[in-house]
């Protein structure tokens, strides 16, 4: 008789994949990585892994932190490795999520040949690597053809002055001496003893050096010196790890264009978005681009009616026009309508063809670019104006509504302009609720916080209601707004926000997250430098 396996092992063991997270930005982490963290079953990751990344992996998908940083470890080494073999164990594709490159000082092989030991096949994906992202991003290239043609990787966290040091201090200083460029890790906090054992083996004090904290990131900072003064500087700026220090000739360059990361027109201003955290990503990611750094605060979340029969009927009616007409427009108002038109069409079996005999009128860019990337349709009218008025005028000047019946696709909390600018211009409006929105139970924790410590900028305003519930999210704390200026989307938006007592200070020039990043751009005036 065959002895039966026990019950709490599954057969086959799951695999581990050691991906290196990049330097910070979660734009830098590969394409493969990425792909992984979106199959994983679990994640387990560092501190110095951008948690932004975990958006990534499936909602089911356990998340744990095992954030090791000096004197602060949430698991020993030890620990992290047997709960990455427990997982492996229960049969998961886990994925192992490091800073930077899992390989680079990130004890990654040690974790590697552990789980080769126990039987569990570990897969790597290498990462970019901090000290080659984070000079570049503050200007400064590791290697140049004039200038430098070796560039030594070194770990700064051992103390250079133990009798036993593992570091070769001495032709470390001939490279740098003859053109080569030393990047340290972890060696902020050991920065004079660094430059005192690079000294003394006779590197001059007077080499270039330079300090890059937190490089990749918006809220990047730097400081360049000398061996002899980059310490003291340092010190002066306040900047402390993460960060790298640079040791050779490229840290003096100052070639044009070199300097791009910090060249952009928000480098380092801090952004509070109000908006569903789906859509909080776009406006996200224009500000990102644009230098800024974001703090995300959703304001809003999405949730279906009650049931569909009203929105599926109302489809039906479009998809096969009853004897006494169908509907002559269909209006779609916001890209969370689009959305709920697509997926109900799906879930109803129809599709594209179900437009065929109704005109489409939208409002914004952003609604007609999904309805033709969800439907592959084009709206037959898009409003210059984000109005009422203007839409409804539109629709009028375009054929007559006059005993027009017309669909309109709405939040449960959408004004009532639109449809009664629709009945003054005779039209029969049928308004169905496709989605509704509710405030989130409280407060992002991590924007509280950049709110009570100063340390937000601008606020940025979509909707009347993004406003009014951020207003009632922060209770109390709202007067923690007093002083931080406030970007409004359109007219609308910016009546409630006026309302409330929070300005705007700026309202976008077309009712568009563009438009609204413009205005940011404008009022914060020319990039630095």
């Amino acid at each position: 008789m065959t002895p039966q396996a026990p019950t709490n092992l599954v057969s086959k063991p799951g695999t581990v994949y050691l991906v290196g997270a990049g330097p910070g930005d979660p734009g830098l982490i590969t394409v493969t990585g990425r792909d992984l963290l979106c199959r994983a079953d679990a994640v387990v990751y560092d501190a110095l892994a951008n948690p932004a990344l975990l958006a990534h992996a499936p909602a089911t998908a356990r998340r744990l932190d095992v954030g090791k940083r000096a004197r602060h470890h949430k698991l020993t080494q030890d620990q992290t490795n047997q709960l990455l073999l427990d997982l492996a164990r229960e049969g998961l594709m886990v994925v192992r999520l490091k800073g930077g490159d899992p390989y680079l000082f990130g004890r990654g092989a040690e974790e590697c040949a552990f789980l080769a030991a126990h039987g569990v096949r570990c897969e790597v994906v290498p990462g970019v690597t901090a000290g080659i992202a984070g000079p570049a991003t503050a200007g400064i290239p590791v290697t140049h053809r004039k200038t430098a043609s070796t560039v030594t990787i070194v770990t700064g966290h051992e103390d250079p002055t133990k009798g036993h040091t593992s570091v070769d201090y001495a032709g470390l200083a001939a490279l740098i001496g003859t053109g080569g460029t030393a990047c340290f890790y972890m060696g902020v906090g050991r920065l004079p003893a660094i430059a005192a054992a690079l000294t003394a083996q006779g590197l001059s004090a007077d080499t270039p050096a330079a300090a890059v904290q937190w490089g990749t990131l918006p809220r990047q900072r730097s400081v360049r010196g000398t061996l002899a003064t980059l310490s003291g500087a340092v010190i002066a700026q306040g900047l402390g790890a993460p960060a790298i220090i640079v040791v050779g000739a490229v840290a003096a360059l100052t070639d044009p264009g070199l300097d791009f990361f910090t060249d952009r027109p928000l480098f380092g201003v801090r952004v509070l978005v109000t908006r569903t955290r789906h859509q909080a990503s776009e406006l996200s990611a224009q500000l990102q681009a644009a230098g800024a750094q974001v703090i995300e605060a959703p304001t809003l979340e999405l949730v279906p009616p009650a049931d569909w029969d009203v929105v599926d009927a109302a489809l039906d009616r479009l998809a096969h026009p009853p004897a006494d007409g169908g509907y002559r427009w269909l209006v779609l108002t916001s890209v969370n309508a689009v959305d709920t038109l697509a997926d109900r069409l799906h879930a109803t079996g129809h599709d594209a063809r179900a437009l065929a005999g109704v005109r489409l009128a939208v409002v914004g860019q952003a609604t007609a670019d999904a309805l033709h990337a969800r439907l592959a349709v084009r709206a037959d009218l898009q409003p210059p104006r984000f109005t009422a008025a203007a839409l409804a005028q539109a629709m009028a000047d375009a054929g007559g509504l006059s005993g027009a019946r017309c669909l309109l696709l709405r939040a449960d909390i959408a004004r009532p302009g639109l449809p009664a600018a629709l009945t003054r211009a005779g039209a029969r409006v049928d308004e169905v609720v496709a989605y509704e929105t509710r405030p989130p139970a409280a407060m992002d924790p991590d924007a509280l916080d950049a709110l009570r410590a100063g340390a937000v900028d601008w606020v940025t305003f979509t909707s009347s209601s993004t406003a009014r519930n951020l207003y009632r999210l922060l209770g109390a704390d709202a007067a923690l707004l007093s002083g931080v200026k406030t970007a409004s989307i359109g007219p609308a938006t910016t009546e409630t926000v006026r309302t409330l007592g929070l300005g705007p200070t700026v309202q976008a020039a077309a009712s568009t997250l563009d438009a609204l990043v413009a205005s940011l751009v404008q009022a914060h005036g020319p990039a630095p430098g």
